[in-house]
C-alpha cells in the first residue's frame, strides 16, 4: 500500500483500501468531479470536497518528504548524519518539527555565534556545558585570548553567544516551547497611532492564542499593515525560561551561571522572536484557510441558487450621472432589448424613465426584474417598486449582487459576447441572466470578485484562486451542462475540458451545427479518448436520439443502462415517462445486488443510473427553496425594534451573517442571535440564499447598520 494511505485514511476517516484507490486515479490523471460521479465504487462514494481535502494532504505529505530528503542530503554532506537525526526525521509529521530538526545544521548568514566561533571560542562553549562543578569559567577563558580576543569578558561573551544559538537551534526544546505558546499565549494589540479608525475596538485588546477567532486574526493583521495597530505575543516569561534552562543547566556551578545567561539572552534576542512570528504565522495561515473555506461554502450556496427559469427578464444596472443601463433577455438570457433611463429624482426625468421601463414590459413582457445592488441601487430599487404597482400584470423583482459585473462587462469575454453593445450595457444584461441563471453567468467572472467571502483581498492568491476553482468546477460538473447553448466559459470549468478545448467546441457547434450525440464530442479538435472519457458525463443533449445523451449516465454504463432496462421490461422510450416510475420497485423484488452482478457494476452506480432514468437531466437546484422576489420596497427608516420580516441570506462570515430584508442595506445577524443553542460557526445553520425569518433589533441610520435576531421576538425584549 502506497504509503500515507494510513494516515490519511485515518485523518479523513475513510476505508485505507478506498483512499489508495482514490490516490491511484488522481495520480492517473482523473478530475475530482469525474472520480467523485463516476468512481464510487472504487472510492466508497467519497464526494468532492472529500477528494478534494484528500488530494491536498497527499500534496502536502509528498512534500514534506521531499523537505526530509533534501535535508537528509544537506547533512549528509556535511558530515553530520546519525541514526538519532534519521529517526527524528523519520518520526517529524510536519514541516516545522523537520526545519527544527535542520536548523542546526542549516547555512545560516553571519550571527554572533558565527563570528564567536571563527575566533575559536568553540571549545570554550563545549567546556562550560559540561559545568565542572568546581571549574573557574574566567580562569579558563584566559586560555582563549587572542589579538581578536582581548579580554576574558569578550571570550566568555563570545562561548555565551554560541551556547545561545545551540539553545535556539534545540529540536526538542523548540517544540516543547511551541506547545506553550500556543496553549498559554496572548494576542495583544495596542494603538500605534492616537486617531480613530475602524480598528478602535483592538487598540486595547488581548485575547489567548487558542481561542481567538479567525475573523479577528485577519483585522488585526490588516490593522497592524495599515499602521494603526502594534500586535505582539505574550506568555510568561518566567514559565518560558524556566522551560528554556531545564535542559542545560545540571548544577549551581560557575558555569552553570554563564550558561543561565547564555540561555537568557538566547530566549530574548532568538527563541520568542522567532517563536512570535511562527504563532503569529500560523494564526494567519489558520485564519486564511478559515476564511477561504467560509468562501468557498457561500460561493457554492451563490453558485447553486435555483435559477429562475423560462421567464423574461429586466437587468438594471443602477447609477447617477451615466443613467440606469436597462437590458431586456428571453427566457435563453438572449438579448431582445436595450435602454438607459434616468429615475433618480434628482435629474427629473422619472416620468420619462416610468414610460420606457413600462413600455418595455409589455413590449417584451417581461416577468422579472434584476436590480444591481451597487451606486444608486436604492433609488432604483423604489423607482421600480412603483413601477411595478402601476402595472396591469404580475412582475417581481429581485435585488442581486452585481460583484464582478463590471470587472466582466469591461473584459475580453463580455466583448466577444456582445460586440455590439456598450461597457454599461454588458453589465445590465449580466444582472438579469444572473437571475435567470447564476451558475452560467457567474461562471464568466473571477470567482475572487463574486463577493461572498471575508477579508478575501488578504488571502494567499494562489490558496484562494485554487479552492474556488475547485468550488466552481465541482458545482459546474454537479449541475451538468447544455452541451449545445453552453458558453466557451461555462464548458471549460467541465471536467476534462481546457479553455482550449472549450473554444473548440464551441467553434465546431457554430460550423457544424448542433451537436446530435455525445460521440461527436471526439470529432472536436484536441478532445481525445481521455478528456472525453472526463467531460461526457457532465455534457447533456436534452433532445439527443439516444435518451441517455440527456441524462447523467456516462457513456461508459450505456451498455449497462440499456440491459438494466431490459431485464425490467422497459424501453428506451421509457425513459423519464411515467410508465418508468414503477422501476426502483422492481428492481427491489428482484434484487439490488442480484442485479449489479448480471450488469457488471456497483450498487452505486447501478442507483445512479436509476435515478437518471426516472428523471433525466435532473437539475438538483430545481428542489431547492425558490429565491424571494418583491413587489415593493421599504425604507430604511421604516424599521422598528421588534418588526418581523422575511430576508435572504447574502454572506455568512465567521460572526453572523447578512440578511437582504429589502431596504437596500443588509442587516446583520450576530453569531449570538442565529438560534438558542450554542454553534460555533453561521454556516452550521444558514446558507447563502436560504430565506429566513427574522426580527428587527436595533437601527441606527446615521451608520447605516442593522441589528436582526432569527431568536423568537420575546427573547429580544426588554
Amino acid at each position: 500500500m502506497t504509503k500515507h494511505i494510513k494516515q490519511i485514511a485515518q485523518e479523513l476517516s475513510q476505508q485505507a483500501d478506498k483512499v489508495q484507490a482514490a490516490v491511484e486515479l488522481i495520480d492517473a490523471g482523473n478530475t475530482i468531479p469525474f472520480i467523485a460521479r463516476y468512481r464510487k465504487e472504487a472510492t466508497g462514494s467519497m464526494d468532492d470536497q472529500i477528494l478534494r481535502q484528500l488530494a491536498e494532504r497527499l500534496e502536502y505529505l509528498r512534500g514534506l518528504d521531499e523537505r526530509k530528503e533534501t535535508v537528509k542530503a544537506s547533512i549528509e554532506e556535511q558530515g553530520a548524519w546519525t541514526e538519532a537525526l534519521s529517526a527524528a526525521l523519520e518520526k517529524a509529521q510536519t514541516l516545522a518539527e523537520v526545519e527544527d530538526i535542520y536548523r542546526p545544521y542549516k547555512p545560516k548568514r553571519k550571527t554572533r555565534a558565527s563570528i564567536a566561533k571563527a575566533k575559536g571560542l568553540q571549545p570554550l562553549a563545549d567546556w562550560l556545558l559540561r559545568q565542572e562543578p568546581q571549574a573557574d569559567p574566567f580562569a579558563k577563558a584566559v586560555e582563549f585570548l587572542t589579538e581578536e580576543v582581548v579580554t576574558v569578558e569578550d571570550a566568555l561573551a563570545g562561548a555565551r553567544d554560541i551556547i545561545a544559538e545551540i539553545a535556539s537551534d534545540t529540536a526538542a526544546l523548540r517544540a516543547k516551547l511551541r506547545s506553550f505558546y500556543f496553549n498559554s499565549g496572548m494576542v495583544v494589540t495596542k494603538a500605534a497611532k492616537d486617531e480613530d479608525s475602524v480598528y478602535s475596538s483592538y487598540y486595547e485588546f488581548s485575547q489567548s492564542v487558542s481561542k481567538i477567532a479567525g475573523h479577528r486574526v485577519l483585522a488585526i493583521d490588516r490593522g497592524e499593515r495599515e499602521n494603526f495597530l502594534k500586535v505582539s505575543i505574550q506568555v510568561n516569561e518566567e514559565t518560558a525560561l524556566n522551560l528554556c534552562l531545564s535542559p542545560f543547566i545540571r548544577n549551581q556551578s560557575a558555569c552553570a551561571k554563564q550558561i543561565e545567561l547564555a540561555i537568557e539572552d538566547s530566549y530574548s534576542r532568538l527563541i520568542h522572536p522567532s517563536l512570535e512570528r511562527e504563532v503569529r504565522s500560523t494564526l494567519t495561515e489558520q485564519a486564511a484557510e478559515g476564511a477561504i473555506e467560509v468562501f468557498g461554502q457561500n460561493l457554492r450556496q451563490l453558485l447553486l441558487a435555483p435559477p429562475i427559469k423560462g421567464k423574461v427578464a429586466m437587468g438594471l444596472d443602477p447609477g447617477y450621472r451615466m443613467g440606469c443601463k436597462v437590458a431586456v433577455v428571453d427566457a435563453t438570457g438572449k438579448v431582445l432589448d436595450t435602454a438607459v433611463v434616468y429615475p433618480v429624482p434628482e435629474f427629473k426625468k422619472v416620468d420619462a424613465a416610468k414610460k420606457t421601463i413600462h413600455n418595455l414590459i409589455e413590449k417584451h413582457n417581461v416577468e422579472i426584474i434584476a436590480i444591481g445592488n451597487g451606486t444608486a441601487g436604492k433609488e432604483t430599487e423604489i423607482f421600480a417598486a412603483e413601477v411595478i404597482q402601476e402595472l396591469s400584470r404580475p412582475v417581481s423583482y429581485m435585488v442581486v449582487s452585481e460583484a464582478g459585473a463590471s470587472v466582466y462587462s469591461a473584459g475580453k469575454l463580455a466583448a466577444e459576447e456582445f460586440p455590439e453593445y456598450d461597457v454599461n450595457l454588458r453589465s445590465a444584461v449580466s444582472i438579469a441572466r444572473r437571475l435567470q441563471d447564476p451558475l452560467a453567468e457567474l461562471v464568466k467572472i473571477d470567482p475572487k470578485a463574486v463577493g461572498v467571502g471575508q477579508y478575501q483581498h488578504d488571502m494567499p492568491p494562489a490558496r484562494l484562486a485554487a479552492t474556488l476553482d475547485g468550488v466552481v468546477e465541482d458545482c459546474v460538473n454537479t449541475v451538468g451542462v447544455d452541451l449545445n447553448t453552453a458558453s466557451a466559459p461555462l464548458l471549460e470549468r467541465v471536467a476534462g475540458v481546457t479553455k482550449t478545448t472549450a473554444k473548440n467546441i464551441v467553434k465546431y457547434r457554430e460550423e457544424s451545427g448542433a451537436f446530435a450525440s455525445r460521440k461527436q464530442l471526439l470529432k472536436v479538435k484536441g478532445l481525445g479518448p481521455k478528456a472525453f472519457e472526463q467531460c461526457a458525463g457532465f455534457l447533456r443533449l436534452p433532445h439527443a436520439a439516444d435518451p441517455l445523451d440527456s441524462t447523467a449516465v456516462h457513456p461508459e454504463s450505456y451498455t449497462a443502462a440499456h440491459a438494466l432496462l431490459e431485464i425490467c421490461g422497459y424501453q428506451p422510450q421509457d425513459i423519464g415517462s411515467e410508465h418508468i416510475k414503477e422501476l426502483p420497485q422492481t428492481i427491489k423484488t428482484m434484487g439490488e445486488k442480484q442485479i449489479a452482478d448480471k450488469l457488471n457494476i456497483g450498487i452505486p452506480t447501478l442507483q445512479d443510473i436509476v435515478a437518471e432514468l426516472l428523471r433525466p437531466g435532473r437539475d438538483m437546484r430545481d428542489e431547492l427553496p425558490a429565491p424571494m422576489l418583491r413587489t415593493d420596497v421599504m425604507k430604511l427608516e421604516d424599521l422598528k425594534p421588534g418588526m418581523k420580516l422575511k430576508g435572504t441570506v447574502r454572506n455568512v462570515i465567521d460572526f453572523g451573517a447578512f440578511v437582504d430584508i429589502g431596504v437596500h442595506q443588509d442587516g446583520l445577524v450576530h453569531i449570538s442571535q442565529i438560534c438558542n443553542r450554542f454553534i460555533r460557526h453561521p454556516s452550521e445553520v444558514l446558507k447563502v440564499g436560504d430565506v429566513v425569518t427574522v426580527w428587527v433589533m436595533q437601527v441606527d441610520i446615521p451608520k447605516k447598520r442593522i441589528a436582526l435576531t432569527m431568536k423568537q421576538q420575546e427573547n429580544m425584549k426588554q
